[in-house]
């Protein structure tokens, strides 16, 4: 039976037809009418942030961790462009995502009336798709389909902008199976004669390797699965992008480590003395290509890849293969045993052979202080410290820091590695956090920060303490913007510019002063006791971290060379790397 309803019902009746659970938000004027119906209903749970970037991030990271769209409710004019650092962090890491906006009455769009912004407009760039909605008729179809299109095909947000008219006025409501969603299909199924020609590639290779990103991770559980059956059948060695940690377990003996920029050595020198790449849901960001040219240069390749405009868009590749991973990999595996499950097996042998030696160059050994805290050092024992709870997630910042965690923190499930990639946003680690803690709330969730990164959305902690979210803040304090001062080291002449902060706050101080707890730690004696504090601790803290200010991360390749040359730190064993047949810059 048809029902009819105001524009502010239908936006809420849609969220609950859509599953929805939490909307992180902000109110104003141009939603009030939304938040009225919110108001007056106990199904969707409301969480108020304390900006609306904070929001998006927050969503970000329910979504990750929860692999479902996440929410977002915000006001017309500054409440939207205040979202579109987090829309367009979704855009750059795949992320599903509807953002809900007011907007001016429709007979004042285009008056410059107060709030008013052309949200549309501004978004069109940072969303997978926009819709303005000027006829409450249209209303709850809309935001259906906002719903599909955030979900389907490669994931990301979409944003539906709704005038404060359009709330007020009524019209009948259309459930969710009435909605208009033929329109975008997106191919699931990869190219049989495509996957034939994968599966012979993989049949007679003899230096191959798996290239994996956050695509396997998006596609759901049953593709981290299906991948995992692959490595462990074929023998083949894997490697991952920042975004695809935890997609095969870090545990695993055919694990590589991450590659690319910050990239473990051996994962780096695999890539570029393969002569089978197989790249599957990554889309060969210069973070892990280095300079194109040289790029991985005596390699097959194949790409599985469920956005066609990923495909041939920066490296050309043999086999290209449109599809969702999870179908892809089925079809490859059912047809490769239906083959006899054949690998070059002696070839393989020796592959591995040449991987253990650059293995054994051990490419983030460091030198431990007894006076200072490394943060390599802090990080390894909050690994040791967290890695056997039964639910662990981990969000991070932007920086230095990053890196180190993707070094020395293990991912053995998918899901439980939260970190802005592609757009590489400071400030999104502490609400992702948020947004995670939300979605589990009895999980341990650990944002790994740099004290100027965390200081962007410092203001979340009223969030986390009104709504008794017990995230821990594990902020690795150097004083500095870590990541910008190695690049002015070792590129600018030593020149640095801007890249320090003479004004930090006590964070110890500064948790008591939003009714947290701060901890602060700066002797490595003491760092095991004060992170077992932080973990027992049944609330939000804030883990002053104080670590060695001039540490550089390494490995690390300079902007502009191949990926096979890589600065190390000045603890690794140089003369061996390069008799391994690695080209070490110093």
């Amino acid at each position: 039976m048809k029902r009819q309803m105001t524009g502010a019902k239908m936006v809420v009746q849609a969220l609950k037809d859509q599953g929805v659970d939490t909307v992180f938000g902000y109110p104003g004027g141009a939603v009030l009418p939304i938040y009225d119906e919110i108001f007056l209903q106990n199904d969707i749970r409301h969480i108020l942030v304390r900006h609306e970037q904070g929001a998006v991030h927050a969503a970000e990271g329910y979504a990750r961790s929860t692999g479902k769209p996440g929410v977002v409710l915000v006001t017309s004019g500054p409440g939207a462009t205040n979202a579109v650092t987090g829309l367009t962090d979704a855009l750059m890491d795949s992320i599903p995502l509807v953002v809900l906006t007011g907007q001016v009455p429709t007979f004042m769009i285009g008056t410059d009336g107060f709030q008013e912004a052309d949200t549309v407009g501004i978004t069109r760039p940072c969303t997978k798709h926009n819709w303005l909605v000027k006829d409450t008729a249209r209303l709850a179809d809309t935001i259906h389909q906002a719903f599909h299109v955030a979900k389907s095909g490669r994931p990301g947000p979409v944003l539906v902008d709704i005038p404060k008219d359009v709330q007020f006025a009524t019209a009948y409501y259309v459930a969710p199976a009435q909605a208009k969603t033929s329109h975008y299909q997106p191919r699931l199924k990869g190219d049989q004669d495509a996957i034939k020609a994968l599966v012979e590639m993989i049949e007679s290779a003899e230096r191959p390797v798996f290239y994996t990103g956050g695509g396997v991770i998006n596609s759901g559980p049953a593709a981290s699965q299906l991948l995992r059956e692959l490595v462990e059948a074929t023998g083949f060695p894997i490697t991952s992008t920042l975004m695809g940690l935890g997609a095969y377990p870090a545990s695993g003996k055919n694990w590589l480590g991450m590659l690319g920029m910050h990239g473990l050595y051996e994962a780096n020198l695999a890539m570029h003395g393969c002569d089978l790449m197989i790249n599957i849901g990554a889309r060969f960001d210069d973070r892990i290509t280095g300079r194109l040219q040289d790029f991985s240069p005596n390699s097959r390749k194949a790409h599985i890849d469920i956005d066609p405009s990923s495909i041939n868009k920066v490296i050309h590749v043999d086999v290209p293969i449109i599809g969702d991973v999870g179908h892809v990999l089925e079809d490859v595996l059912r047809l490769w045993k239906a083959g006899g499950r054949k690998t070059n097996a002696a070839a393989l042998s020796k592959w591995w052979a040449r991987i253990e030696e650059w293995r054994k160059v051990d490419c983030l050994k460091y030198r431990p202080d007894q006076k200072t805290i490394k943060p390599q050092y802090a990080l390894q024992r909050l690994e040791a410290l967290t890695k056997d709870h039964p639910s662990r997630y981990i969000c991070t910042e932007v920086g230095q820091h990053q890196m180190w965690a993707a070094q020395y923190l293990g991912f053995d499930d998918p899901n439980r590695w939260m970190t802005s990639g592609g757009l590489g946003t400071m400030g999104y680690g502490f609400p992702a956090s948020i947004g995670v803690q939300v979605a589990h709330p009895d999980a341990l969730v650990i944002n790994v920060a740099g004290e100027a990164s965390w200081l962007m959305n410092m203001q979340e902690m009223g969030t986390a303490v009104q709504y008794r979210l017990p995230v821990k803040q594990f902020i690795l304090n150097n004083e500095r913007l870590g990541m910008v001062r190695q690049w002015q080291e070792l590129l600018h002449g030593e020149r640095y510019s801007h890249s320090w902060s003479e004004s930090l706050p006590d964070f110890v101080k500064l948790a008591e002063a939003f009714g947290a707890k701060g901890i602060l730690c700066k002797d490595p004696a003491d760092l095991d006791d004060a992170i077992m504090e932080m973990l027992e601790y049944d609330g939000p803290v804030i883990f002053d971290c104080l670590v060695e200010k001039h540490e550089n991360c390494f490995p690390m390749i300079p902007s502009g060379e191949p990926h096979n040359k890589m600065i190390l730190g000045e603890n690794v064993d140089t003369k061996n790397a390069i008799k391994s047949g690695g080209a070490v810059l110093v």
